[in-house]
Protein backbone atom coordinates (compact mmCIF):
# COMPACT_ATOMS: atom_id res chain seq x y z
CA UNK A 1 0.00 0.00 0.00
CA UNK A 2 3.05 2.40 -0.06
CA UNK A 3 1.91 3.84 -3.46
CA UNK A 4 -1.37 4.95 -2.38
CA UNK A 5 -0.11 6.05 0.74
CA UNK A 6 2.65 8.46 -1.07
CA UNK A 7 -0.20 9.56 -3.56
CA UNK A 8 -2.54 10.52 -1.21
CA UNK A 9 0.09 12.23 0.71
CA UNK A 10 1.60 14.26 -2.12
CA UNK A 11 -2.12 15.31 -3.07
CA UNK A 12 -3.26 16.50 0.22
CA UNK A 13 0.42 18.43 0.81
CA UNK A 14 -0.14 20.05 -3.06
CA UNK A 15 -3.93 21.02 -2.11
CA UNK A 16 -3.65 22.01 1.47
CA UNK A 17 0.22 22.54 2.14
CA UNK A 18 1.69 22.06 6.04
CA UNK A 19 1.78 25.31 7.70
CA UNK A 20 5.43 27.21 7.87
CA UNK A 21 4.48 27.81 11.82
CA UNK A 22 2.66 24.18 13.15
CA UNK A 23 2.89 22.61 16.33
CA UNK A 24 4.56 19.39 14.97
CA UNK A 25 8.22 21.34 13.95
CA UNK A 26 7.55 23.40 17.28
CA UNK A 27 7.63 20.16 18.73
CA UNK A 28 10.58 18.61 17.12
CA UNK A 29 13.10 21.33 17.33
CA UNK A 30 12.02 21.21 21.51
CA UNK A 31 13.13 17.67 21.16
CA UNK A 32 15.77 18.03 20.17
CA UNK A 33 16.71 20.90 22.08
CA UNK A 34 15.82 18.81 25.36
CA UNK A 35 17.51 15.63 24.12
CA UNK A 36 20.77 17.54 23.36
CA UNK A 37 20.49 19.56 26.45
CA UNK A 38 20.17 16.33 28.80
CA UNK A 39 22.36 13.80 27.68
CA UNK A 40 24.90 15.82 25.50
CA UNK A 41 27.60 15.58 27.99
CA UNK A 42 30.09 15.68 25.73
CA UNK A 43 32.06 12.65 25.53
CA UNK A 44 31.61 10.35 22.24
CA UNK A 45 29.44 7.76 23.36
CA UNK A 46 26.94 10.59 24.85
CA UNK A 47 26.51 11.56 21.49
CA UNK A 48 25.19 8.71 20.14
CA UNK A 49 23.40 8.10 23.28
CA UNK A 50 21.89 11.68 21.90
CA UNK A 51 21.31 11.11 18.84
CA UNK A 52 19.46 7.63 19.34
CA UNK A 53 16.78 9.02 21.51
CA UNK A 54 16.99 11.97 19.25
CA UNK A 55 16.07 10.25 15.94
CA UNK A 56 15.58 6.45 16.83
CA UNK A 57 12.67 6.61 19.65
CA UNK A 58 10.23 8.59 17.65
CA UNK A 59 11.03 6.25 14.50
CA UNK A 60 10.16 3.46 17.27
CA UNK A 61 7.26 5.06 17.90
CA UNK A 62 5.97 6.00 14.65
CA UNK A 63 6.74 1.90 13.94
CA UNK A 64 4.63 0.67 17.81
CA UNK A 65 1.68 3.16 16.62
CA UNK A 66 1.32 1.69 12.36
CA UNK A 67 1.62 -2.34 14.31
CA UNK A 68 -1.22 -1.15 16.69
CA UNK A 69 -3.40 0.51 14.24
CA UNK A 70 -2.86 -2.57 11.59
CA UNK A 71 -3.33 -5.75 14.09
CA UNK A 72 -6.00 -3.82 16.13
CA UNK A 73 -7.91 -1.65 13.37
CA UNK A 74 -6.95 -3.16 10.03
CA UNK A 75 -4.69 -2.18 7.31
CA UNK A 76 -7.04 0.85 6.28
CA UNK A 77 -6.17 2.66 9.57
CA UNK A 78 -2.72 1.47 8.91
CA UNK A 79 -2.75 3.36 5.67
CA UNK A 80 -4.33 6.57 6.78
CA UNK A 81 -1.63 6.54 9.48
CA UNK A 82 1.12 6.31 6.80
CA UNK A 83 -0.85 9.58 4.94
CA UNK A 84 -0.29 11.42 8.01
CA UNK A 85 3.40 10.49 8.61
CA UNK A 86 4.72 10.93 5.19
CA UNK A 87 2.06 14.29 4.84
CA UNK A 88 4.42 15.75 7.12
CA UNK A 89 7.75 14.17 6.44
CA UNK A 90 7.36 14.49 2.25
CA UNK A 91 6.12 17.32 0.24
CA UNK A 92 7.69 20.06 -2.28
CA UNK A 93 5.34 22.70 -0.76
CA UNK A 94 7.54 22.73 2.37
CA UNK A 95 10.30 24.70 0.50
CA UNK A 96 8.71 25.30 -3.57
CA UNK A 97 7.56 28.99 -2.56
CA UNK A 98 10.95 30.19 -2.13
CA UNK A 99 12.06 28.55 -4.97
CA UNK A 100 8.62 29.83 -6.82
CA UNK A 101 9.48 33.72 -5.09
CA UNK A 102 13.12 33.63 -6.80
CA UNK A 103 12.29 32.41 -10.47
CA UNK A 104 9.48 34.99 -10.43
CA UNK A 105 11.61 38.15 -9.44
CA UNK A 106 14.27 36.87 -11.78
CA UNK A 107 11.90 36.66 -14.64
CA UNK A 108 10.70 39.94 -14.20
CA UNK A 109 14.23 41.34 -14.01
CA UNK A 110 13.95 42.47 -10.38
CA UNK A 111 17.46 41.21 -9.32
CA UNK A 112 17.38 42.82 -5.75
CA UNK A 113 14.32 41.51 -4.77
CA UNK A 114 15.71 38.11 -5.74
CA UNK A 115 18.62 38.57 -3.60
CA UNK A 116 16.25 39.25 -0.43
CA UNK A 117 14.62 36.20 -1.29
CA UNK A 118 17.18 33.69 -1.32
CA UNK A 119 19.21 35.48 1.63
CA UNK A 120 15.97 35.02 3.58
CA UNK A 121 15.36 31.12 2.76
CA UNK A 122 19.02 30.44 3.31
CA UNK A 123 19.74 33.12 5.79
CA UNK A 124 23.16 33.82 3.79
CA UNK A 125 25.16 37.17 2.95
CA UNK A 126 23.97 37.60 -0.83
CA UNK A 127 25.76 40.85 -1.03
CA UNK A 128 25.71 41.86 -4.64
CA UNK A 129 25.47 38.42 -6.28
CA UNK A 130 25.68 38.59 -10.15
CA UNK A 131 22.08 37.24 -11.65
CA UNK A 132 24.13 34.07 -13.09
CA UNK A 133 25.46 33.29 -9.49
CA UNK A 134 21.63 33.87 -8.04
CA UNK A 135 20.33 31.52 -10.28
CA UNK A 136 23.16 28.75 -9.96
CA UNK A 137 22.84 29.22 -5.90
CA UNK A 138 19.04 28.61 -6.45
CA UNK A 139 19.26 25.54 -9.07
CA UNK A 140 21.85 23.92 -6.19
CA UNK A 141 19.61 24.34 -3.20
CA UNK A 142 16.45 23.62 -4.93
CA UNK A 143 18.27 20.36 -5.99
CA UNK A 144 19.21 19.26 -2.53
CA UNK A 145 15.72 20.43 -1.04
CA UNK A 146 13.67 18.41 -3.45
CA UNK A 147 16.24 15.51 -2.51
CA UNK A 148 15.79 16.27 1.25
CA UNK A 149 11.91 16.64 1.29
CA UNK A 150 11.20 14.04 -1.16
CA UNK A 151 13.41 11.58 -2.97
CA UNK A 152 14.99 10.82 0.00
CA UNK A 153 11.85 9.93 1.98
CA UNK A 154 10.70 8.45 -1.09
CA UNK A 155 13.61 5.99 -0.49
CA UNK A 156 13.39 5.27 2.63
CA UNK A 157 10.15 4.85 3.25
CA UNK A 158 9.29 2.32 0.57
CA UNK A 159 12.76 0.46 1.81
CA UNK A 160 10.96 -0.12 5.33
CA UNK A 161 7.57 -0.14 4.02
CA UNK A 162 8.34 -3.05 1.96
CA UNK A 163 9.77 -4.67 5.36
CA UNK A 164 6.63 -4.90 7.06
CA UNK A 165 7.49 -1.63 8.88
CA UNK A 166 5.29 0.99 7.58
CA UNK A 167 6.59 4.92 7.62
CA UNK A 168 9.35 4.80 10.42
CA UNK A 169 11.72 5.11 7.47
CA UNK A 170 10.02 8.75 6.47
CA UNK A 171 10.83 9.87 10.31
CA UNK A 172 13.83 8.20 10.65
CA UNK A 173 15.19 9.95 7.60
CA UNK A 174 13.70 13.30 8.07
CA UNK A 175 14.68 13.59 12.12
CA UNK A 176 18.07 12.18 10.59
CA UNK A 177 18.77 15.53 8.48
CA UNK A 178 16.89 17.51 10.77
CA UNK A 179 18.85 17.13 13.73
CA UNK A 180 22.11 17.29 12.15
CA UNK A 181 21.33 20.24 10.61
CA UNK A 182 19.73 21.90 14.08
CA UNK A 183 22.47 21.05 16.10
CA UNK A 184 25.37 22.82 13.66
CA UNK A 185 23.18 25.57 13.50
CA UNK A 186 22.56 26.15 17.06
CA UNK A 187 26.85 25.93 17.46
CA UNK A 188 26.85 28.45 14.59
CA UNK A 189 24.71 30.65 16.22
CA UNK A 190 26.10 30.26 20.13
CA UNK A 191 22.92 29.77 21.48
CA UNK A 192 23.19 26.62 23.98
CA UNK A 193 25.44 25.24 21.20
CA UNK A 194 26.03 21.30 20.66
CA UNK A 195 29.28 19.70 22.06
CA UNK A 196 31.55 18.52 18.61
CA UNK A 197 30.80 14.82 19.94
CA UNK A 198 26.72 15.24 19.27
CA UNK A 199 27.75 17.39 16.22
CA UNK A 200 30.30 14.33 14.91
CA UNK A 201 27.53 11.70 15.73
CA UNK A 202 24.68 13.21 14.00
CA UNK A 203 27.04 14.29 10.99
CA UNK A 204 28.00 10.88 10.83
CA UNK A 205 25.00 8.93 10.93
CA UNK A 206 23.24 11.31 8.70
CA UNK A 207 25.87 10.79 5.82
CA UNK A 208 25.43 7.30 6.60
CA UNK A 209 21.74 7.80 6.35
CA UNK A 210 21.56 9.71 3.14
CA UNK A 211 24.24 7.42 1.25
CA UNK A 212 21.88 5.17 -0.42
CA UNK A 213 18.73 7.72 -1.29
CA UNK A 214 21.11 10.75 -2.40
CA UNK A 215 22.58 7.85 -5.25
CA UNK A 216 18.86 6.96 -6.00
CA UNK A 217 18.07 10.38 -6.11
CA UNK A 218 21.00 11.05 -8.69
CA UNK A 219 20.15 8.11 -10.87
CA UNK A 220 16.50 9.61 -11.32
CA UNK A 221 17.97 12.69 -12.68
CA UNK A 222 19.61 10.95 -15.07
CA UNK A 223 17.41 8.59 -16.30
CA UNK A 224 14.60 11.23 -17.10
CA UNK A 225 17.63 14.15 -18.05
CA UNK A 226 20.83 14.20 -19.88
CA UNK A 227 21.68 10.68 -18.68
CA UNK A 228 25.34 10.14 -19.92
CA UNK A 229 26.24 13.81 -18.70
CA UNK A 230 24.50 13.07 -15.58
CA UNK A 231 26.40 9.91 -14.84
CA UNK A 232 29.70 11.33 -16.36
CA UNK A 233 29.39 13.81 -13.77
CA UNK A 234 28.58 11.87 -11.10
CA UNK A 235 31.49 9.43 -11.60
CA UNK A 236 33.85 12.89 -12.04
CA UNK A 237 32.70 15.45 -10.72
CA UNK A 238 30.76 14.82 -7.46
CA UNK A 239 33.77 15.28 -5.33
CA UNK A 240 34.46 18.93 -6.39
CA UNK A 241 31.38 19.98 -3.72
CA UNK A 242 32.51 19.23 0.08
CA UNK A 243 29.69 17.01 1.16
CA UNK A 244 29.97 13.60 -0.79
CA UNK A 245 26.56 12.83 -0.65
CA UNK A 246 25.11 16.31 -1.81
CA UNK A 247 27.71 16.23 -4.45
CA UNK A 248 26.56 13.10 -5.91
CA UNK A 249 23.09 14.58 -6.52
CA UNK A 250 24.66 18.51 -7.40
CA UNK A 251 26.59 16.50 -10.15
CA UNK A 252 23.91 14.66 -11.73
CA UNK A 253 21.86 17.91 -11.65
CA UNK A 254 24.50 19.80 -13.73
CA UNK A 255 24.72 16.94 -16.13
CA UNK A 256 21.28 16.13 -16.36
CA UNK A 257 20.25 19.57 -17.38
CA UNK A 258 23.99 20.92 -18.73
CA UNK A 259 24.18 23.64 -16.34
CA UNK A 260 27.62 24.86 -14.34
CA UNK A 261 26.81 23.74 -10.82
CA UNK A 262 29.74 24.87 -7.29
CA UNK A 263 31.66 27.49 -6.77
CA UNK A 264 31.91 30.13 -4.22
CA UNK A 265 29.88 29.09 -1.35
CA UNK A 266 27.23 31.71 0.35
CA UNK A 267 27.86 32.09 4.07
CA UNK A 268 25.54 31.73 6.89
CA UNK A 269 24.90 34.90 8.41
CA UNK A 270 24.25 33.29 12.21
CA UNK A 271 23.02 36.93 13.17
CA UNK A 272 19.74 35.98 11.04
CA UNK A 273 16.91 33.46 12.72
CA UNK A 274 13.62 31.83 10.84
CA UNK A 275 10.56 31.10 11.92
CA UNK A 276 11.40 27.65 11.22
CA UNK A 277 14.75 27.18 12.56
CA UNK A 278 17.49 26.81 10.52
CA UNK A 279 17.02 26.88 6.64
CA UNK A 280 20.44 26.94 6.97
CA UNK A 281 22.78 24.78 4.20
CA UNK A 282 24.97 27.00 2.47
CA UNK A 283 28.60 25.48 2.47
CA UNK A 284 27.79 23.25 -0.52
CA UNK A 285 30.26 24.71 -3.22
CA UNK A 286 33.71 25.51 -3.39
CA UNK A 287 36.29 27.20 -5.65
CA UNK A 288 35.67 24.54 -8.75
CA UNK A 289 32.61 23.75 -10.77
CA UNK A 290 31.34 21.48 -12.97
CA UNK A 291 31.22 21.50 -16.72
CA UNK A 292 27.88 22.97 -18.62
CA UNK A 293 26.35 25.83 -19.52
CA UNK A 294 26.52 28.98 -17.78
CA UNK A 295 23.26 29.57 -15.56
CA UNK A 296 20.23 31.46 -16.68
CA UNK A 297 16.97 31.79 -15.26
CA UNK A 298 15.47 29.14 -18.17
CA UNK A 299 17.25 26.24 -15.88
CA UNK A 300 15.32 27.18 -13.11
CA UNK A 301 12.24 25.77 -15.39
CA UNK A 302 14.99 22.70 -16.47
CA UNK A 303 14.97 21.78 -12.73
CA UNK A 304 11.23 22.12 -12.35
CA UNK A 305 10.63 19.67 -14.91
CA UNK A 306 13.33 17.00 -14.01
CA UNK A 307 12.07 16.78 -10.72
CA UNK A 308 8.38 16.28 -11.21
CA UNK A 309 9.56 13.65 -14.20
CA UNK A 310 11.42 11.85 -11.40
CA UNK A 311 8.48 12.02 -9.34
CA UNK A 312 6.59 10.56 -11.90
CA UNK A 313 8.83 7.72 -12.77
CA UNK A 314 9.41 7.01 -9.06
CA UNK A 315 5.12 6.60 -8.74
CA UNK A 316 5.36 4.72 -11.92
CA UNK A 317 7.77 1.74 -10.17
CA UNK A 318 6.18 2.02 -7.06
CA UNK A 319 2.57 0.86 -8.90
CA UNK A 320 4.08 -1.18 -11.00
CA UNK A 321 5.74 -3.04 -8.08
CA UNK A 322 2.19 -2.79 -5.90
CA UNK A 323 0.56 -3.82 -8.95
CA UNK A 324 2.92 -7.18 -9.42
CA UNK A 325 2.28 -7.85 -5.28
CA UNK A 326 -1.37 -7.86 -5.71
CA UNK A 327 -1.07 -10.15 -8.43
CA UNK A 328 1.30 -12.32 -7.84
Amino acid sequence: MSFFAILFALLIEQARPLARTNPIHAGLRAWALSVSRNFDAGKPHHGWVAWCLAVLVPALVTLAVHWLLLLGLGWPFAVVWSVAVLYVTLGFRQFSHHFTGIRDALEEGDEDRARERLAHWQQVDVGALPRSEIVRHVIEYSALAAHRHVFGVLAWFSVLAALGLGPTGAVLYRLAEFVSRYWQYRERTGVQPASPALQRASAQAWTLIDWLPARMTALSFAVVGSFEEAIEGWRFHAQRFPNDNDGVVLAATAGAINVRLGGEALRARPDLQTPQGLEIDADIGDSDSTPGREPEVGHLRSVVGLVWRSVVVWMLLLALLTLARLLG
